[in-house]
C-alpha cells in the first residue's frame, strides 16, 4: 500500500542520512544526487538559509535546519555570503517547492542541484536534532539516489572529528583584493563605501556582510589570504587589522596565531568568531570543542560592560577557555558571556588595542543589538592613530 509520504514525494529519489553512531534516517532527496560526508550540526534560524548555505564557516558540515519548512523565499544573489555554498549537505523537514519573494531568482532545490550539494527531506528533524544535542555533534553521510546505508555509516565513521582539521586553507582566497561595496538597503541599494580608515582583513573564510559593515563604518578594506604574515600586513600600512570568521579547528592554525602575536600592540585588532579564537591563542590561551556548537540566530549574550542583553547570531564549534588566558598571565578582560552555557563570547586586552567577539554582529538578528562593535573598532583606530 502506498503511503501518503510516498504519494507526496512521487518522482523524488530515495535518500538517507547515516550517523557515525549507526543511526539512519530515511527520507527523500532534493538538490544533487550522490553522497556527501561531514560533521552534522543543527541551526535554529527560521530565516537566512541562503546565508547559512554560503557561509564558509560551514565548510565540511551537514546542516540541519530546525524549522518545519525551508525555502519559502527562494534564493537570490544579494543574500549570498560568498561566491558559492560551502555546506557538505542540507537536511530539512520539508523543502518548499513554491517560493515567493520579490528578490527571488530561483528555488532552493535547483540552487543546491546546480552547486552539487545533496539534500534530504522528509525525516524527523526534531528527533535528529535531539540526538545531536544529547549525544554531541558527530560525522554523518547523506546518500541520494540509491543509498547504501551500511556504506554511509562506514563513510561517516571514517570521516572522524572536526578536531585537528585545518579547513581554512580550503576557503581562503589565493591573492589579495580590495573590497569596495558598502551596506545594502533593499530600497536604497548599495551605500557608498568608506574611506577614513584603511583596514586589512585577514580572510579565514570571511562573510561578505562583514566586509560591507566595515566599509559602512568608514573603512577602506584590503582583504588578504589567511597565511599572510605580519610583515606583509604592516607593509600595507593599515589603521587596523580585522580577523575574520572561518571553518574548522583553530588549534592547527599556527601560522595565523604567529602573525597575530607579531601584530599585537602595533596596530588595533578586531576579531569575530574564528578570528576571536585565533586572538585568544595568540594571547597564550587555549580553545576547546563544544559538544554540539552554537548555530543559530537566537543566542542571548550579556555584555558585561553595560549589562545589556544582545540577541546574537552564532556559528561555531570551538570556544576560548577563559582560565587559560589568566594562566598565561595576560591582562585580558572577558566582556561578553553566553547566557545559555556561560561560555566566553567576547574579551579585550587591557593594555594593547585588541578585542574580539565569538558571535556575528553583522548578521543582525537583534536586529542592531551588536552593531556598536564596528563603531568600537573605529574609535580604537582613532585613539591609536590620533586621527
Amino acid at each position: 500500500m502506498t503511503t501518503l509520504a510516498e504519494t507526496l514525494n512521487a518522482g523524488r529519489p530515495r535518500a538517507c542520512l547515516a550517523l557515525a553512531d549507526g543511526t539512519v534516517f530515511r527520507g527523500w532527496g532534493f538538490g544533487a544526487l550522490g553522497t556527501t560526508v561531514g560533521e552534522v550540526v543543527f541551526n535554529t534560524c527560521m530565516t537566512g538559509y541562503q546565508e547559512v548555505l554560503t557561509d564558509p564557516s560551514y565548510h565540511r558540515q551537514i546542516v540541519i535546519m530546525t524549522p518545519v519548512q525551508i525555502g519559502n523565499t527562494g534564493v537570490n544573489s544579494r543574500d549570498e555570503e560568498s561566491s558559492k555554498p560551502w555546506v557538505s549537505g542540507f537536511v530539512v523537514r520539508e523543502s518548499s517547492r513554491i517560493y515567493s519573494n520579490w528578490r527571488a531568482s530561483g528555488g532552493i532545490e535547483s540552487y543546491l542541484e546546480r552547486h552539487g550539494i545533496p539534500g534530504i527531506e522528509g525525516i524527523d528533524t526534531r528527533a535528529l536534532t535531539r540526538r545531536i544535542r544529547d549525544k554531541g555533534a558527530q560525522a554523518g553521510a547523506i546518500g541520494v539516489g540509491d543509498p547504501d546505508e551500511k556504506g554511509l555509516v562506514k563513510a561517516a565513521r571514517a570521516w572522524g572529528s572536526m578536531e585537528g582539521k585545518n579547513l581554512v586553507r580550503e576557503v581562503t582566497p589565493e591573492r589579495e583584493y580590495t573590497w569596495t561595496e558598502g551596506p545594502f538597503h533593499p530600497l536604497r541599494g548599495t551605500a557608498p563605501s568608506g574611506g577614513k580608515y584603511h583596514v586589512v582583513a585577514v580572510d579565514y573564510g570571511i562573510k561578505r556582510n562583514i566586509l560591507r559593515e566595515l566599509s559602512g563604518a568608514g573603512c577602506r578594506v584590503t582583504v588578504v589570504p589567511s597565511a599572510t604574515g605580519s610583515e606583509r600586513i604592516l607593509d600595507l600600512k593599515p589603521d587596523g587589522v580585522f580577523l575574520s570568521n572561518g571553518p574548522g579547528d583553530p588549534e592547527p592554525l599556527g601560522y595565523a596565531v604567529s602573525a597575530v602575536k607579531d601584530l599585537l600592540g602595533k596596530v588595533p585588532i578586531f576579531g569575530i568568531c574564528l578570528g576571536h579564537q585565533i586572538l585568544g591563542l595568540a594571547l597564550g590561551g587555549r580553545t576547546c570543542k563544544l559538544d554540539f556548537g552554537h548555530h543559530g540566530g537566537n543566542h542571548p549574550v550579556r555584555n558585561l560592560l553595560t549589562g545589556r542583553i544582545e540577541i546574537t547570531s552564532q556559528n561555531h564549534g570551538f570556544v576560548v577557555d577563559p582560565e587559560s588566558l589568566l594562566r598565561a598571565g595576560q591582562r585580558v578582560e572577558v566582556t561578553h558571556v553566553n547566557l545559555n552555557d556561560q561560555t566566553v563570547e567576547g574579551f579585550r586586552h587591557l593594555h594593547v588595542p585588541a578585542f574580539s567577539v565569538q558571535y556575528h554582529p553583522e548578521a543582525s538578528p537583534g536586529p542592531h543589538d551588536s552593531g556598536y562593535l564596528f563603531e568600537d573598532f573605529t574609535r580604537m583606530m582613532d585613539k591609536f592613530s590620533g586621527k
